[in-house]
Parts: structure tokens; C-alpha cells; sequence
């Protein structure tokens, strides 16, 4: 995008043209990435445990299927560290289109796959298999896009520019909810048939479109001072485990809460909406959708408001309020009228995640030198990732099942958003400091 500005104009881009290119190349393949990641959530949530683990009681095989979903998210701390080392070794740009291609495949393959009644035992292997590849490429993606941006970003406007990569997450999401509540509406015979291929076959048409707009980023331009001063760290993972400990476990405790929040939302909401309390899933879809939507414009809002009062007022805030509404939450979902779930969706999804969530692609990557900055933004969110967004949906199901309701889930959220209040006081503001080279 940049070298065709430079084509139309004849004079090499301006800086602001330069910024729209990246956020707008970074934002596409979080958009994919997301839609990639997030309808398998989906379809673990709906589907799964019929066409890949039928032969077990309905309750346990719910549990697979997320299981096989939680794969993912163990996944992605591995993408999460091999992409860093190598994103802070050899280049951004050139790493971002190797996580876009591998996810992208990994999902389509999943669209192609038999089920359990064709081959039997073979279907859920292969599935987890491709699931963990979209894991790693996942794991690899987010950091990418969030330091290509934040290294080309003006300092006032680093919050705001950021947040624009973050509104991958809801677009992505509402793409896929789009697509799940078109096939969500076909006969179940349908669905069970050939529906629930039709949203991971569709990936493939988006990677092409986004391997396409990625192609003519620029580098960053902190990485290529930092090469040509030949400071590039050895080995960044572990840089940033045993010389910046304090640092990354910050990282991971300012993102648990947010993480296990939204997958509560979009995954075990699901689940629970409609077995528990015989809800349609069509409701339950259109609540996460018209969710989704207002999170478009509620992240950017967040985003610049980081700049003005700073990153970790956000944590505190969003935290605080998880606190507060962890039991309203269930209370407002078992009135069971339409607006009321759509209302409660649509407010603990901007206030529980979209508030944390929107400062993460500047704050992370800000907390870390330039030399492990990657590394250290993957890693962190990633392993937080794996724990709050890959475990909570399960542990979620298993205490609601065990207990008959939703007291275990609302003390298990009010428990995470403790920690990352604790984050939130020892991690350092950001907002005003250079970037670290």
C-alpha cells in the first residue's frame, strides 16, 4: 500500500501515509487471524462434540470439544516465543507473512476434515493436530502486528494507532458470527452435513487477500536502526524470561482477566445459554455480534483515551468493573428476554474486555526494550492467553456442571481480575517514555 501511494503521488510516502499503510496491513491479518481462531470457538462450542466426539455422554463431550479448543490456546505461547525469536532476530515484516499463511492453512484444512463417523478415532486427532497449528500461528501474529505499528507510530498517538490493531478481535468476530448465524439457521441435518465447513473454507479466500495488502509494508524502522547498530539479542525469550522477569509477568497478569472475560462471553456463554437455560442460539449469536460491533468503536475510544490518562488507569478500571458484575452477569442472562441478554452482552463486552483489551498492542510492546520487544509482547499475552482464554471456558463448564450453577464461574472471574489488579500496580505508565532501543 505504501509503494502504491509512492506510485500515485510520484514521492515517496509521508508519514502519515506510512502509518495508514501498516495499521491497515496489520489490522487485516488480525482481522483473519481472529475470524480463523474465533469460529472454531465457535463450532467447538455448537457442533463439535457431535461430529468429532459423539460417543460419549453430552456433558463430557461438550468438554472434549473444548478441549480440543483449549489446544489452540496452549498452542499459541509456542508461537508465541518461536515467531518472537525470530520477529526480533531477522525482521517483522517477513514473519507476519509466514503466521498469516500457517493459520490460514490450518483453518482451511479443518473445513476439509472427515468426521468422526467416517474414520473414526482419526477425525478428533487430526482436528487437534490443525488446531495446534492455528495455535502457533496465532501465537506469532498478534506481537507481530502490534510492533510493526507501534514502532511506526507518532508518541502521542501510539494508544489510539494500536487499539486500531486490537479492533481485529470484534471485526473478526463479527465476521464469523455473520457466518455462524447463517449457517446456524440451515436444518441441523445441514449443519451436521456440510454448514459447518462453509465458515473455515471461506478463510481461505481472506488469506489470499491479506498475504496480498501485507506484501508492501515497509520494515520497521526501529528494527532496521537496531540491526544496523548489530543490536539484536541472541536469544530474546529467554532475555525476557530471566533479565526482564518482573516485566513479563506483569504482562501476563495485566491480560488474564480480559482474556477468560470475553472467551466467558463468546465460548462458555454459548454453551451455557443454550443447554443450561434452552435459550436459541440464534439469540446467543446476534448478542455476540451486535457486541462485536459496538466493540469496534468502543476499542479506538479506549485507545485514545490511553493517551490522555494513560495505560494503566484502563487496568484498573476494566478490572474493577469485572468485579463488580461477576454475578450480575449470570443474574441478567437468566431473565432470559431478548433484550436483557443482549444488553448484558453488549455492556460486559466492552467494560470487561474492550477497556483492558484496547491498550494491550502499544502497552505490551512499550513495557520491552527493542531487541526482545516482540518476544516479550507475544510471549506474555500468549501465555496469558493459554491460561485465562484456552482453561476458563473449560473450568466454566465443569463447575457449572458440577454445581448446578454459575456461583464457581462469577468467584473464578472475580479471582483473575484480582490478579490483574496486582498487575496493574506493579506495572510502570508508558505513556510518556520513549520507546526503548
Amino acid at each position: 500500500m505504501a509503494s502504491h501511494a509512492t506510485a500515485v503521488a510520484g514521492s515517496p510516502p509521508t508519514d502519515k501515509q506510512r502509518i495508514r499503510s501498516v495499521v491497515f496491513a496489520s489490522s487485516i491479518g488480525t482481522i483473519i487471524e481472529w475470524y480463523d481462531f474465533l469460529i472454531y470457538g465457535m463450532a467447538a462450542a455448537l457442533v463439535f462434540n457431535k461430529l468429532f466426539f459423539p460417543n460419549i455422554d453430552p456433558l463430557v463431550g461438550t468438554l472434549a470439544a473444548l478441549g480440543s479448543y483449549a489446544v489452540g490456546f496452549l498452542a499459541r505461547p509456542l508461537g508465541g516465543a518461536i515467531f518472537g525469536h525470530y520477529g526480533d532476530r531477522i525482521g517483522r515484516k517477513s514473519i507476519l507473512m509466514i503466521t498469516l499463511a500457517m493459520m490460514g492453512l490450518g483453518t482451511f484444512l479443518i473445513g476439509c476434515l472427515p468426521t468422526y463417523q467416517q474414520i473414526g478415532i482419526w477425525a478428533p486427532i487430526m482436528l487437534i493436530v490443525l488446531r495446534i497449528i492455528q495455535g502457533i500461528g496465532l501465537g506469532g501474529e498478534w506481537g507481530g502486528a502490534a510492533v510493526m505499528v507501534l514502532e511506526h507510530s507518532p508518541k502521542n498517538r501510539r494508544g489510539f494507532y494500536g487499539s486500531l490493531v486490537q479492533v481485529g478481535f470484534p471485526l473478526g468476530l463479527v465476521i464469523a458470527t455473520l457466518v455462524f448465524s447463517f449457517v446456524s439457521k440451515l436444518p441441523e441435518e445441514d449443519i451436521l452435513s456440510w454448514g459447518w465447513r462453509v465458515p473455515f473454507l471461506i478463510s481461505a479466500v481472506l488469506i489470499i487477500i491479506g498475504v496480498f495488502i501485507r506484501k508492501n509494508v515497509e520494515e520497521s524502522p526501529v528494527f532496521e536502526d537496531m540491526k544496523a547498530r548489530q543490536n539484536l539479542a541472541k536469544t530474546p525469550v529467554l532475555d525476557v524470561i530471566f533479565k526482564h522477569p518482573k516485566t513479563f509477568l506483569v504482562a501476563i497478569g495485566l491480560k488474564i482477566s480480559e482474556v477468560s472475560w470475553v472467551y466467558m462471553l463468546t465460548v462458555f456463554m454459548v454453551v451455557y445459554a443454550t443447554t443450561n437455560l434452552g435459550l436459541p442460539k440464534s439469540l446467543i449469536l446476534d448478542a455476540i455480534l451486535i457486541a462485536a460491533v459496538v466493540e469496534i468503536v468502543t476499542i479506538p475510544l479506549f485507545g485514545y483515551l490511553s493517551d490522555v490518562i494513560g495505560r494503566r488507569p484502563m487496568y484498573f478500571i476494566g478490572a474493577l468493573f469485572t468485579i463488580a458484575f461477576a454475578f450480575p452477569l449470570f443474574w441478567f442472562m437468566e431473565m432470559r428476554t431478548n433484550e436483557a441478554i443482549i444488553l448484558t452482552v453488549v455492556f460486559a463486552m466492552s467494560m470487561g474486555h474492550g477497556l483492558m483489551f484496547a491498550p494491550e498492542a502499544t502497552y505490551f510492546p512499550e513495557l520491552f526494550g527493542a531487541n526482545v520487544r516482540y518476544s516479550g509482547a507475544s510471549f506474555g499475552f500468549q501465555v496469558a492467553a493459554a491460561i485465562g482464554g484456552g482453561l476458563s471456558p473449560i473450568i466454566a463448564t465443569a463447575l457449572a456442571g458440577y454445581f448446578g450453577g454459575t456461583t464457581g464461574v462469577s468467584i473464578m472471574l472475580i479471582l483473575l481480575a484480582l490478579i490483574t489488579l496486582i498487575a496493574a500496580f506493579y506495572a510502570r505508565e508508558t505513556k510518556n517514555e520513549a520507546l526503548m532501543n
